[in-house]
């Protein structure tokens, strides 16, 4: 062993009783017993060793020592008469010789204990992160996250992809989120845009005969912070294939992911070859969701029949959806937390009944639900001591309350939440087109540059009036893993004339989309072989196979969900000489 030591802190064992060693580390924690008797946990990366201080010249040393203050121990390896059978090294400990200081902590407070660390405030987390990453259970998640990256490198090695790097400065492009603008000095009044994804750069290289493309590609999008997205910047497994169809992507993700699942994550099961595939609009009728968790056995039922005009106010005229859990044991106090839980994150309410131990149905709008009860227990088929949970509204909204409902109501109830696997499935023929909330005009549902099912055809009816747009489908699709949106990708769109078509129903004309993509644009014209890709995001898979909830925990130096950077103070003002250099000028935003 090297780097000043000649053994690592999770190294020593019975086996090396007597040897002359010699240790280097942090102070995790100091015991005085007395003047001459002292306990001394020391950390590296690696673990612990217990050092025995037992003369005064050495508790002299140790005395005067702030906790995680860099020291090297050199000293004898012996056998410990208390053994703790918990440590790798707990049945041995070193009598130092000599300690010598290397890095003073020369702050007798800590803003927290290090290896308590996760119970601390998140705030303070992120501020002194340096702090929090020498915990050994944030720092695993860190070496996780390590270990996935070598592992999907390999993986996609061997499948005969090669990783090639994509400019992080280029051309600001609408692809749905906001762009990162990075002012250009030498061309004042113009600005360079971090990538949002690769997207432009990877069908490019497929336009330039490359076969198989991929890099762990970082990506920027100014876009709020959620539980499964970090603000600013996250990582994917960003891959294109040239001659390639949808069946081809999904041959090689089903083949890379499942083995590294199996190795690194939390759960010992997980869903083989081929994942299951669901198309988009029987995922939103039946789980609500084009992410749906199966781990989750309930499903979501239309039960506009038998209660759309049972009296109750926010079903008329609406679409009402319907959840049923059997053999269901929650409290009343369990169920309107439930409820309350669904309004906050849908938007939308959720309501109730029960039909009891008796075939009676109680609870919640019982009272309205009463007089058709035998209808409702036949269209839900209903059994005694089972809940419903009811969503109402527009058909999209309805269905999306149910979907927040139904993860709900799943983690509530154990008999119906397979929760210790990973349920990975296809959403596939996403909708081409939708109406835009804001704008209320025909607007691309998920991807541009993906080839809509039925090609130049279909697009051409649709422009003659003689096919609804909302009913074309593309050869798009997202991968999800316990209801969670691990990538998208598409079979894209590599015909020219296609593409303007595509734009064209969205009232931009082939002027427009030279102007906005003249580099795929131009290359398309000079021939360009049919692809297709994806890419996973890096965070959120290993998030997955850690079994965290937030991925800010598996980032090694995370923003906060204002995407701040607490340890660094960015983003921060710079001086008016960078602001001059650059032609900008800052000015204060007026009170409206």
């Amino acid at each position: 062993m090297t780097q000043n030591r000649t053994h690592t802190c999770n190294e020593l064992r019975l086996e090396h009783v007597g040897e002359k060693v010699k240790l280097s580390g942090w102070m995790e924690n100091v015991r005085e017993v007395g003047q001459n008797l002292g306990f001394v946990i020391l950390r590296d990366f690696y673990g612990t060793t217990q050092i025995v201080v037992e003369t005064e010249e050495m508790m002299n040393i140790v005395h005067g020592l702030n906790k995680e203050t860099v020291i090297s121990v050199e000293g004898a390896v012996r056998e410990r008469s208390s053994k703790n059978k918990n440590l790798p090294t707990g049945e041995i400990e070193v009598l130092p010789e000599k300690i010598e200081v290397l890095g003073k902590c020369r702050y007798n407070e800590l803003p927290f204990q290090v290896n308590r660390s996760r119970d601390a405030d998140e705030t303070l987390r992120l501020k002194y992160r340096y702090l929090d990453l020498r915990n050994p259970e944030v720092k695993k998640n860190i070496i996780l996250r390590c270990n996935v990256v070598s592992s999907l490198r390999a993986a996609m090695t061997e499948h005969g992809f090669l990783e090639i790097t994509t400019p992080i400065l280029t051309a600001s492009s609408p692809e749905g989120a906001r762009d990162y603008l990075v002012p250009a000095r030498k061309h004042p009044g113009k600005f360079y845009a971090l990538p949002q994804a690769p997207q432009q750069f990877k069908q490019l290289l497929m336009a330039s005969g490359f076969d198989r493309y991929f890099q762990i590609a970082p990506c920027f999008r100014d876009e709020d912070a959620r539980g499964d997205r970090s603000p600013g910047e996250f990582y994917q497994l960003d891959m294109e294939m040239s001659f390639a169809t949808q069946d081809d992507v999904f041959a090689v993700l089903e083949d890379v992911l499942p083995p590294i699942f199996a190795k690194y994550g939390v759960y010992n099961t997980a869903s083989s070859a081929p994942f299951r595939r669901i198309g988009f609009r029987e995922a939103m009728e039946v789980y609500g969701s084009d992410k749906p968790d199966l781990r989750i056995d309930l499903t979501v039922q239309d039960a506009t029949e038998v209660l759309g005009g049972c009296g109750f106010g926010p079903f008329e005229g609406n679409t009402v959806k319907a959840i049923v859990a059997s053999d269901f044991s929650a409290t009343r106090k369990q169920i309107d937390k439930l409820c309350a839980d669904v309004e906050i994150q849908a938007g939308e309410k959720a309501y109730w009944f029960r039909l009891d131990e008796k075939g009676e149905i109680v609870g919640g709008i019982a009272k309205f639900v009463a007089e058709h009860k035998d209808a409702v227990v036949e269209k839900l088929g209903l059994t005694p001591n089972c809940f419903v949970g009811l969503t109402a509204g527009k058909k999209g909204a309805a269905q999306k309350t149910a979907g927040v409902l139904r993860n709900k109501l799943g983690a509530l109830c154990p008999n119906h939440f397979n929760k210790e696997q990973y349920a990975f499935c296809w959403i596939v023929d996403f909708p081409m087109y939708e109406i835009g909330e804001e704008s209320g005009e025909l607007e691309f549902c998920h991807n541009p540059f993906s080839m809509p099912n039925g090609g130049a055809e279909v697009l051409e009816k649709a422009i003659r009036g003689e096919v609804d747009p909302l009913t074309i489908t593309a050869f798009q699709y997202d991968l999800v893993c316990n209801g969670v949106e691990l990538s998208s990708g598409a079979v894209r769109n590599h015909d020219p004339e296609i593409m303007i078509k595509a734009f064209q129903m969205v009232r931009l004309g082939e002027e427009d989309v030279k102007a906005k993509f003249p580099a795929m644009y131009n290359a398309f014209c000079y021939g360009a072989p049919p692809h297709a890709g994806i890419a996973p995001g890096v965070d959120r898979m290993v998030m997955l196979l850690a079994g965290e909830d937030s991925i800010r925990e598996i980032i090694p130096f995370p923003m906060n969900k204002n995407a701040q950077d607490l340890m660094m103070d960015a983003p921060s003002f710079v001086e008016q000489k960078q602001l001059d250099e650059l032609h900008i000028v800052v000015t204060e935003k007026e009170d409206e």
